[in-house]
């Protein structure tokens, strides 16, 4: 049978959709939900918690001595105050720093306080009425601290059957334990579809005793938005709930719902402009310690493959035809990160203020992370919904990343995997870290069929270079499958459960990665990560492109790790920029000519113009002093 055309198929379920809600509309008893002003997921929600408790928790953030701390409540009954109260301890006293209005779409109340003293650790509390107090602590900024330890966390499924109503007991003791200074939580946070409210609350309470006492990051991935994916095109409406036609199916003011209660807390956006019909931004920079974060939207500007990627298969983002043609998918109206993130991830890069380490965090890794999908012998050749499509985007955000440097922290597979990204040579790239599921509902295994190339002595053949099912380089430095084994969900390790940990040495530039089963005490030391962690790393592996050439080496005296950025004297764009460690650096470049060296940074930077890099075997030396 021949299929109609793209557009024509989009007309007849834009029309069919609206012809259903016409008809629910008119068979809806009076009084129903779909009749009254809320919604179903503003239904009111245990509105007999008591009166003391409906402060249900709070995230926070710290950034430029900016405060932004948002509180989530339960629902108010009629009459009850509308205002908040964030107070400080001073003493034994407490005392009013700000105020807030509850924001009753998803009942959050969004506080802002500046200027904010981030070098002392300072007691609050949230104050609703004469009874309802919910305390934490508003840490200081470790800027002293030698190491920087990060915990990162993805798909928290609440389903019985896979696990996800075993207590969260063991997360919460061992993050504790190993003292984590910031938290990530990288989307899938809520898997309710339509009640995205009820499960947010049951988020807080999960994760409340660790998230009140640190900086936290939330992001909304496409469950939290109420979709199984999701491709946001720029803020369009979708007319299919999987969302394959780009944009966000559920209504607006869920949306904007969502993304207020898992965001508000972050860093001012960037770039605030609203995307289409009003839906705003959250992507931002954050720097904590002295790691410079960069938060990304990965999905929001990304384009719906049903609009334009010829069909492959049953589904318009699933591939399963291993001798198709990657390049027919690599569109050139396909988008990734958008314009707007990419001069972003540019200007973030080259600004090294207050910062000795890169890290980009999203909701998923860029390339195609696995094999086998939902079940054993699911083999799937290529996901678009992974950020290995489109190939060009994928490309653009990782040359943007390595020009910093930059480590990447994600997650959204389901499968924990370490991969060295290359866009020309494999391992030319970065490195990127993606965090198991808190419970994994969904399995998935990276299970190539040809063995991987240039592996490390001893290591199983699924590891070393491969290509993905978009011909992306990927090298597999470690994964964590799944046991193909029969369970009954209780026995989370056997799902690949669990969380991921890095560790970022100021001192000697090395980062660990970590990734800890579910239900171990990893103070314990027979505890033991799944195979293949911990693995140490050097930040200069983040771009690990071989040098065609060298600058002169450059000793430096009067300033002690500085920043150098090289740029091309060819084209004028930047080839990188670091903080280098100590007082000597020998720049690589990768193509012979006159490069301009900029040394130092603000009004104390030094720059060397026409310098030429000439070979591999240059040996010159270059002194600059402040």
């Amino acid at each position: 049978m021949k299929l109609l055309p793209f557009e024509s198929r989009l007309f007849i379920d834009k029309m069919w959709l609206a012809a259903m809600m016409m008809v629910c509309a008119l068979l809806l008893p009076p009084g129903s939900n779909a009749q009254t002003k809320k919604p179903t997921w503003q239904l009111d929600y245990d509105l007999n918690v008591p009166r003391d408790q409906v402060i249900c928790f709070s995230l926070y953030t710290v950034k430029d001595n900016i405060l932004k701390l948002t509180a989530q409540l339960y629902p108010l009954k009629d009459g009850e105050d509308r205002e908040l109260r964030l107070e400080i301890k001073e003493g034994e006293n407490w005392k009013e720093i700000a105020k807030a209005e509850v924001i009753e779409d998803g009942w959050t109340a969004p506080f802002r306080v500046e200027p904010w003293d981030d070098t002392r650790k300072i007691s609050y509390r949230v104050v609703h009425g004469d009874s309802a107090f919910y305390e934490g602590t508003i840490r200081k900024n470790p800027v002293d601290k030698e190491e920087i330890v990060i915990a990162g966390f993805t798909g928290n499924s609440i389903s019985p059957k896979h696990g996800g109503d075993i207590p969260k007991t063991d997360i919460i003791e061992n993050i504790q334990e190993i003292d984590a200074d910031l938290l990530f939580f990288s989307g899938d946070q809520v898997y309710d579809h339509r009640r995205h409210y009820e499960a947010w609350l049951n988020f807080g309470r999960d994760f409340g005793e660790i998230i009140k006492d640190r900086p936290t990051i939330t992001i909304p991935d496409d469950h939290d938005i109420g979709q199984p994916n999701l491709w946001g095109q720029s803020g369009r409406k979708s007319f299919v709930v999987q969302g394959h036609d780009g944009g966000y199916f559920r209504p607006l003011e869920y949306v904007k719902e969502v993304e207020r209660a898992q965001t508000s807390h972050l860093p001012d956006p960037y770039d605030p402009s609203p995307i289409e019909r009003g839906i705003g931004v959250y992507y931002t920079d954050l720097n904590w310690g002295r790691i410079s974060f960069a938060i990304l939207e990965d999905r929001k500007f990304k384009t719906g493959p049903a609009a334009v990627v010829p069909e492959q298969g049953p589904r318009p983002d699933h591939i399963l035809n291993p001798d198709y043609d990657p390049k027919t998918v690599d569109v050139p109206e396909a988008r990734l990160l958008g314009n707007r993130q990419l001069e972003f991830l540019d200007d973030w890069g080259r600004d090294w203020t207050d910062a000795d380490f890169k890290v980009a965090l999203s909701q998923t890794i860029f390339c195609g992370g696995a094999h086998i999908h939902g079940k054993v012998g699911g083999r799937l050749h290529a996901d678009l919904d992974s950020n290995g499509w489109p190939q060009t985007g994928r490309n653009k955000a990782i040359m943007a990343l390595r020009k910093a440097f930059a480590l990447h922290f994600a997650g959204d597979q389901h499968l924990a995997t370490i991969f060295h990204h290359g866009v020309n040579e494999w391992r030319d790239s970065n490195i990127s870290f993606c965090v198991p599921s808190i419970a994994n509902l969904y399995l998935r295994w990276w299970e190539p069929l040809e063995e991987g190339k240039n592996r490390e002595p001893n290591q199983p053949a699924y590891l070393g270079d491969h290509l993905d099912g978009f011909d992306n380089l990927v090298t597999c430095y470690a994964v964590a499958n799944p046991s193909k084994e029969p369970t009954d969900g209780k026995e989370l390790t056997t799902r690949a459960a669990g969380f991921g940990v890095i560790r970022l040495n100021k001192n000697s530039r090395q980062i660990t990665l970590e990734c800890w089963p579910r239900n171990v005490d990893i103070t314990d030391p027979s505890s033991e990560q799944y195979t293949g962690w911990p693995r140490a790393i050097d930040q200069t592996d983040n771009y690990g492109r071989q040098a065609i050439a060298y600058l002169p080496t450059l000793k430096i005296s009067g300033q002690t790790d500085p920043v150098i950025q090289i740029v091309a004297e060819t084209n004028h764009e930047v080839v990188y920029t670091l903080r280098i460690k100590g007082d000597e650096f020998r720049p690589k470049v990768f193509e012979k000519g006159a490069y301009t060296i900029h040394v130092g940074e603000g009004e104390n930077k030094k720059t060397l113009a026409s310098i030429e890099a000439r070979s591999l075997e240059e040996d010159r030396v270059i002194e600059v002093e402040f």
